[in-house]
């Protein structure tokens, strides 16, 4: 049994992540049709469905029963304490808006870190048969063969994911803020699940992303998949990832539209 004092080997902790990331996608693949809102949370349109709780609980017994001390993180059920130096961050189904009503763009999002930092990361997207996997310095992959993201292109061709915030004041802030971006890059899109957007662009579908009020169970595990495939993952200039702001592009790219946000306000509801 790992201990507090045994380094965890990444791998394993990958080698776990994906297992399980692999039955729980299965499991809310199956519950999707006819699946309806249980609740809401911050907003009418922050809605939590009955397979994001089945699905998070299956994970956190999954993952307690391999390593019985570790900590978790999930978005339904909150912080679980432990004692092993790791701890899981868990986003049972990111994106429950795209899969309340039947749509592909949604993830099981699965991340092990330590002392704050991922390790492992294994990312499931099912309805698009996608596995993505990481380990920190050992690189990404996608359904087992490596994932190496595009070189960089300018900001005025540069096709741009992000989404927005669930408060209808944010939302006003977030259109503020996009109508200045727009103009000055390829296009915009918008998936609906950060999880998909961030594997996305470690797979090329993009070239930049960014978004706010991003929660660590959003951008932990996808986050690590686009930083192993040589993305540069955080907030403005050189600022960690955070609730702030997430922007995500190939390193020159990512000073660019770094440059472009700032100004703008795109970490602030101001």
């Amino acid at each position: 049994m790992t201990t507090a004092h045994t380094a965890p080997d990444p791998e394993s902790l990958r080698d776990l992540a994906v297992r399980v990331a692999a039955e729980a996608g299965e499991l809310a693949a199956r519950g999707q049709e006819g699946v309806t809102v249980l609740e809401t949370k911050s907003s009418p349109t922050d809605v939590v469905t009955r397979m994001d709780r089945a699905t998070e609980e299956l994970v956190r017994s999954r993952l307690l029963a391999a390593r019985p001390q570790d900590a978790v993180l999930g978005e339904e059920d909150g912080d679980t304490a432990g004692s092993s130096g790791v701890r899981w961050v868990v986003d049972p189904i990111d994106g429950t808006v795209n899969y309340l009503y039947g749509q592909l763009d949604w993830a099981v999002a699965i991340a092990a870190e330590i002392d704050g930092v991922a390790v492992a990361a294994a990312v499931n997207v099912p309805r698009r048969g996608e596995m993505y996997e990481a380990v920190r310095g050992g690189g990404a992959r996608r359904n087992g063969e490596p994932l190496q993201a595009p070189p960089a292109v300018p900001l005025a061709e540069a096709l741009v994911a992000t989404g927005f915030g669930y408060s209808a004041e944010r939302r006003g802030r977030q259109a503020k803020v996009l109508t200045e971006v727009l103009p000055r890059v390829r296009d915009i899109r918008r998936s609906g699940s950060a999880a998909v957007d961030l594997t996305g662009l470690a797979a090329g579908r993009f070239d930049a992303y960014y978004e706010r009020g991003l929660n660590r169970w959003d951008w932990s595990a996808p986050g690590l998949v686009a930083s192993e495939a040589g993305i540069r993952v955080g907030g403005l200039h050189g600022e960690a990832p955070s609730k702030d702001l997430v922007v995500a592009a190939r390193p020159e790219l990512h000073e660019a539209l770094s440059d472009l946000l700032a100004p703008l306000g795109a970490d602030t509801d101001g």
